[in-house]
């Protein structure tokens, strides 16, 4: 009867760290970085419940995404809070991972290909986000702004993060794996350390436009790519922030002048899009870029006959 009882508690605190794993696991895909990212939870308790849970995260297909797409409400920044779905917020959970003041990815990039994330304009307030939010790659710098109520720590104030990233394991219909920058923004004064130790929390969010203020639209060349293989990163995009289709237009080899025909380029993975031919691409560049909103923005001759690989092209254009 005592070595059941025994066996009983050992499945319930295997059940119970299995959770708590899978709940805090947020990284990136193995072929775009080898190391895996977990979020921080609150401590395992020392005495196991008298039965485990029964209830693990449903997949994430299984979840819709949030409403998107144009008719954003004004940022908040802090002028008051309403309650519930008011307003346009919705109820989810929040972890965080890395480092407690920092973007979370160790490399400073993650899931959706945007580099530095640490710095401004993204300044480490940036997100893992599940497949609602995450939307296989296509809601990468999707903008959401943030706030929790129910910890004593939390301050009320919405704060806006960026889609940077993707989390596999979520512990809610939606699940943001923040930076420890991030997660610790929605806290009191002073109190930032204390709502991290919380672990898992939850919060309330909303989708918000985009700004980028003094930035246009920015291609960066990925590294790899040649005459026949060109991949793109679009970056810093007013409004809706992600990008759903790239359409790339070449120029005449006669007379360096554009062919007038645009051609889809393909979604590598996260925002980076690519043209693969079979006979050398021919520059200028244009490309014409399309957001979730089905609004379209044409940066004309972005990229020069010249261009060369982890080369970043600013546009001077931007979406509205």
């Amino acid at each position: 009867m005592a070595s059941s009882y025994k066996q009983k508690q050992r499945a319930v605190a295997a059940a119970l760290l299995f959770l708590l794993v899978a709940h805090a696991s947020c990284s990136t895909k193995q072929h775009k970085s080898s190391k895996q990212h977990k979020a921080h939870a609150a401590p395992i308790p020392t005495t196991p419940p008298a039965t485990a849970p029964t209830t693990t995260p449903p997949p994430p297909s299984s979840y819709s995404s949030p409403p998107s797409g144009g008719g954003y409400p004004p940022a908040n920044n802090g002028s008051g809070a309403d309650s519930g779905s008011a307003g346009g917020w919705l109820n989810a959970r929040a972890t965080w991972y890395g480092a407690p003041n920092g973007a979370g990815p160790d490399d400073n990039g993650g899931a959706c290909g945007f580099k530095g994330v640490n710095m401004p304009p993204f300044s480490a307030m940036t997100s893992c986000g599940n497949e609602p939010l995450f939307k296989d790659g296509k809601g990468c710098g999707s903008c959401y702004q943030i706030r929790c109520l129910a910890h004593p720590a939390c301050s009320g104030i919405p704060e806006t993060v960026i889609i940077t990233d993707m989390n596999y394991y979520p512990v809610a219909p939606y699940h943001f794996d923040l930076s420890g920058t991030a997660f610790g923004a929605m806290a009191k004064d002073d109190r930032n350390d204390e709502l991290r130790h919380a672990g898992i929390i939850d919060i309330q969010f909303k989708r918000v436009a985009c700004q980028y203020p003094g930035l246009t639209v920015t291609f960066h060349i990925e590294r790899g790519s040649n005459p026949n293989y060109l991949a793109v990163l679009v970056e810093y995009s007013n409004g809706d922030g992600d990008v759903v289709q790239v359409d790339l237009m070449e120029s005449r080899a006669e007379d360096g002048e554009p062919t007038g025909v645009w051609e889809p380029m393909r979604e590598s993975w996260g925002s980076i899009w690519r043209m693969d031919t079979r006979r050398p691409l021919q520059g200028p560049f244009s490309l014409r870029v399309t957001n979730e909103s089905g609004k379209t923005l044409v940066a004309d001759n972005v990229i020069p006959a010249d261009w060369q690989p982890d080369n970043v092209y600013s546009s001077i254009v931007q979406f509205d």
